[in-house]
């Protein structure tokens, strides 16, 4: 499989699972209906390690532009390919959010409260802050990158054999560090979902709140590439 196939179905495989798991605690008369965060990030986890597993044979596993970015900021990935895997992952995550749309229509259709809609496809925070909600997910995002960096030292790869204490790093941030904006700590993870919330003819859905879209893409982008910098000299 190419790193462009395997990059793409990789994000297309985490996002349906992690959109999905998050749809069905939302949204009304599906089974897990209410059961919580806990919930979610096991769902979330189990979905990076799906995508990791499955993707890093042929592409290394990104599955996110602030892996791609801080891996090539070391020198470690080439330039020139990154944008190559930021359409991958982007074409990925809008077929995962499709496909969960596709799963969950009669839901989105009896949920009334659009928010929980939105949610479903993106990111937000519990208590509305741009400046620490940003800082939140730059915080949530250095500790991902740099453990990721250590946990595939020397290589600096993500293999199939990581894909394990990757998402159990995931399940981690999602309980300490998720609270206050949903960790995103995935700029494709929220964008492309955000996009196909905006597209998607979803009865309800009221604002794609576009205003908070940069927080959960920069935000990420930062902390992985101040967690790169670091690593460069440990």
């Amino acid at each position: 499989m190419s790193p462009f196939l395997g990059e793409c179905i990789g994000t297309a495989i985490l996002i349906t699972l992690g959109d999905g798991v998050v749809a069905n605690v939302l949204l009304k008369h599906s089974k897990g209906f209410n059961s919580g965060w806990i919930v979610i990030t096991f769902g979330w986890a189990i979905a990076v390690f799906t995508g990791v597993y499955a993707s890093a044979p042929s592409s290394g596993a990104h599955l996110n532009p602030a892996v791609t970015f801080a891996l090539a900021s070391l020198g470690d990935f080439p330039w020139k390919d990154v944008p190559m895997y930021l359409l991958a992952q982007l074409l990925g995550a809008a077929i995962g959010a499709t496909l969960v749309w596709l799963a969950y229509m009669p839901h989105f259709k009896v949920t009334e409260d659009a928010g929980l809609k939105l949610a479903v496809f993106c990111t937000g925070p519990a208590i509305r802050n741009p400046l620490n909600n940003f800082v939140t997910e730059v915080i949530a995002t250095f500790i991902f990158i740099l453990s990721i960096l250590l946990i595939t030292k020397p290589e600096m790869k993500i293999g199939a054999l990581d894909a394990l204490p990757v998402a159990l790093l995931v399940l981690g941030i999602g309980l300490s560090l998720g609270g206050p904006t949903g960790y995103a700590i995935n700029p494709i993870r929220d964008f492309g979902p955000r996009l196909m919330h905006a597209i998607l003819p979803i009865p309800g859905k009221g604002t794609t709140d576009w205003a908070y879209a940069w927080i959960p893409v920069l935000g990420p982008l930062a902390g992985g590439v101040l967690a790169a910098q670091l690593f460069r000299v440990l």
